[in-house]
């Protein structure tokens, strides 16, 4: 019998394929490594020819969806699952240890309530592992792992998910407040300025743009 993805391409027709839709030429192809935001292993899929060409395959990430390479590609697939199922049941513990914290840094800042510095996914990342090695000895968290698009530079608290593995997750929340070096404003007072401040520059933003059209609107027209 043949393999599963081999069958599945087999029956579509999909070996070898190429395929222009709109102007843009697309290349079938079957994944032998994960690429994150596209194809799991052993992953079939239309892709642009460019990227098939100039990244995919000479990267070896992938191929035509030949009958060698479907083979090629099930056989990786299987390992993969086993694999990440290893994975998986290493980070549900450590998952577990972190689920629902509730981290607290003090920082500096201005009377304004912006700060010196930001706090950083590998500071965050630090803070876990300590967490999570009380539970589970030896564990620990990457900073690439906490899914914070950019470092914090405002007092306050967001929600962050810790992305163990590909399945499993966890959610914390992360609170910036002022330390006691700091202008001696309490917390809310400095939320308060800040967002007074975030008020202010866009009023000057409005009034600029107000100004900028009268300016245009007042401008002589050439004979």
């Amino acid at each position: 019998m043949l393999p599963r993805v081999l069958g599945a391409a087999m029956s579509l027709g999909m070996v070898g394929r190429y395929q222009c839709i709109e102007r843009s030429c697309l290349m079938k192809v079957v994944f032998f490594e994960e690429v994150e935001g596209t194809a799991l292993v052993g992953e079939i899929k239309d892709v642009k020819n460019g990227f098939a060409r100039n990244y995919l395959l000479p990267r070896g990430l992938a191929g035509p969806t030949t009958r060698n390479n479907l083979v090629r590609a099930e056989r990786l697939a299987q390992a993969d699952a086993i694999r990440q199922e290893k994975l998986d049941g290493e980070a549900t513990p450590v998952a577990t240890a972190i689920a629902g914290a509730e981290l607290t840094f003090q920082a500096r800042v201005g009377e304004q309530g912006r700060l010196f510095g930001s706090i950083t996914a590998r500071d965050i990342a630090e803070r876990l592992t300590e967490l999570a090695s009380a539970a589970v000895p030896d564990s620990s968290i990457e900073h690439r792992q906490v899914q914070l698009p950019q470092s914090l530079r405002s007092l306050g608290t967001v929600d962050v998910r810790v992305r163990l593995t590909r399945n499993v997750s966890a959610e914390i929340s992360v609170t910036v407040e002022p330390d006691a070096e700091s202008a001696e404003l309490s917390f809310d007072e400095v939320l308060a300025a800040e967002e007074g401040q975030d008020a202010t520059a866009e009023a000057t933003d409005d009034e600029a743009s107000e100004a900028s059209a009268t300016s245009e609107q007042a401008e002589p027209v050439e004979a």
